[in-house]
């Protein structure tokens, strides 16, 4: 999916694992295919995954990313309802691989992109209150930390102009460039909450049209509160999107940024992903679809 990209193999890991951790060793190694970005998942037994990032970095900077995700992992789990990945161990660079890893409980479940949820209230309900619990668990002083999205939507310009430049031919990008040229004056008036960062379907586990699980959650932490409500658009369509705004309770101004973050996540997956991850792509424009929709 990227230029730079590590290869990893489940003969790397079954030998990092009889290296680092032998309490494990012997059983079975499974690479997990995924639409994921960021990491090789792999199976390990019955109960545990390990993730392995998939582009090349600083092992000590990789190293400090990986121990704040985990303690983002634990907080998190200690405030949802929901079941979520427990962090376990950090391993080292080894066996040909050249990057700390990390190593987390398993969970059980399909994933949305599997399993659509989309058109369930029950599941638009298990989404709202998954959100609402991580904006009361509190951000104890902190604040955004300025990486990625989640403060400021203007401060997305030069990203969002280089995906309507890669986006020509893909896109209808006059009609996006209308929509964001407005999206990026929306005012910020709400402090921030605790959030997940990235609700898109692969980071969502279904069970019988309902939430039961969330995973990927190293980037729990203090955003604007509209950021989590990219999952309306991501995961839901109109109906069950209007169930999860009213359980919410979010005004007019909340609702329309977060419909701005998740048109800035999807334009950049349309052209980035068109051929090393088409189902990514996908959700992009199914996304961009959903947003172009008359407002409800």
């Amino acid at each position: 999916m990227h230029d730079d990209q590590v290869h990893v193999t489940t003969d790397v890991v079954a030998t990092l694992i009889e290296e680092q951790f032998p309490q494990w060793s012997g059983r079975t190694v499974q690479h997990l295919s995924s639409t994921g970005t960021v990491n090789a998942v792999f199976r390990i037994g019955d109960d545990l995954s390990a993730r392995f990032p998939l582009r090349p970095t600083d092992a000590a900077e990789a190293l400090a990313v990986l121990e704040r995700e985990a303690r983002a992992s634990a907080e998190l789990a200690r405030v949802s309802r929901f079941p979520v990945p427990e962090p376990v161990a950090l391993g080292k660079p080894g066996a040909g691989y050249p990057m700390p890893w990390s190593v987390q409980t398993w969970l059980p479940g399909t994933v949305a992109l599997d399993a659509d949820p989309s058109g369930s209230d029950a599941f638009a309900e298990d989404l709202a209150a998954f959100i609402a619990a991580l904006r009361d668990a509190g951000t104890r002083g902190r604040r955004f930390s300025g990486e990625n999205r989640g403060g400021v939507l203007a401060h997305h310009d030069d990203w969002v102009a280089k995906c309507f430049e890669e986006s020509e031919g893909l896109l209808d990008v006059p009609r996006l460039r209308e929509l964001w040229s407005r999206f990026r004056e929306l005012p910020r008036t709400a402090a921030d909450v605790m959030s997940h960062g990235d609700l898109i379907p692969g980071n969502v586990l279904v069970a019988g049209g309902r939430l039961s699980g969330v995973l990927d959650t190293g980037g729990f932490g203090p955003a604007d509160p509209a950021l989590d409500l990219v999952g309306a658009w991501h995961l839901l369509e109109s109906g069950p999107r209007q169930v999860l705004r009213q359980a919410l309770a979010c005004d007019d101004l909340e609702w329309e940024r977060g419909r701005a973050w998740a048109f800035e996540q999807a334009m950049g997956l349309v052209w980035y992903y068109a051929e090393s991850n088409p189902a990514m792509s996908g959700m992009g424009r199914r996304t961009l679809d959903r947003i172009l929709e008359p407002t409800k």
